[in-house]
């Protein structure tokens, strides 16, 4: 029971400074799961990431629900996932109570554009670690260079591919070059070894 408090409670504090989505919060979650708690592997976080991405949900949500599976099956799963839900919909509803009277406030606006800068600083720190594990070799940066373009050009692309077959058709690619890497390291060592 004490462990599953501990995944609560730890995915609440998470949850309450959940600011710009998924990407925005890797380096939150990667100094509270990764470094400090020790809970699973900056590997595995960007694994979760990545599936996150393809499911339905909040990235940052799903890698909670991720996590606490992992550390205690579906119970830690529902600790984890309620417990990054509770900050947020607490602060959803008093912001909803008292938004409207202070929206126009200049002070509120001001402060909205701040935090925007931050959510945008954060952002870009987690592309900046995700590119540095991830666009390792010729084939990962070419894979990186062809999701870009098909993704930042797709205003002026006769058709418009949608984020989850790009994540799907990379992952395909990425099975695919492996198992092509394997079989040639198979054969160049059944070859050396005659």
């Amino acid at each position: 029971m004490n462990q599953l408090l501990n995944l609560y409670w730890t995915f609440l504090k998470i949850g309450c400074v959940t600011f710009g989505g998924g990407y925005a919060m890797l380096p939150i979650l990667e100094r509270e799961l990764v470094t400090k708690r020790q809970w699973t592997t900056m590997d595995d976080l960007r694994d979760y990431f990545s599936i996150g991405q393809c499911t339905p949900g909040i990235i940052a949500l799903n890698v909670s629900t991720f996590i606490g599976q992992k550390r205690h099956g579906v119970p830690g799963a529902i600790a984890a996932t309620t417990g990054f839900l509770t900050g947020p919909i607490i602060i959803i509803l008093l912001i909803a109570a008292f938004l409207k009277n202070f929206a126009e406030l200049e002070i509120i606006q001001h402060a909205f554009a701040g935090i925007r800068v931050c959510v945008c600083v954060l952002i870009v720190q987690a592309v900046l670690r995700l590119w540095k594990k991830s666009v390792i070799d010729p084939f990962t940066l070419a894979l990186y260079l062809i999701v870009f373009a098909l993704n930042a050009f797709s205003g002026i692309l006769p058709f418009k591919i949608p984020a989850a077959i790009l994540v799907i058709c990379a992952g395909i690619a990425g099975i695919l070059v492996s198992q092509i890497r394997n079989r040639k390291t198979a054969s160049s060592g059944k070859g050396g070894g005659a």
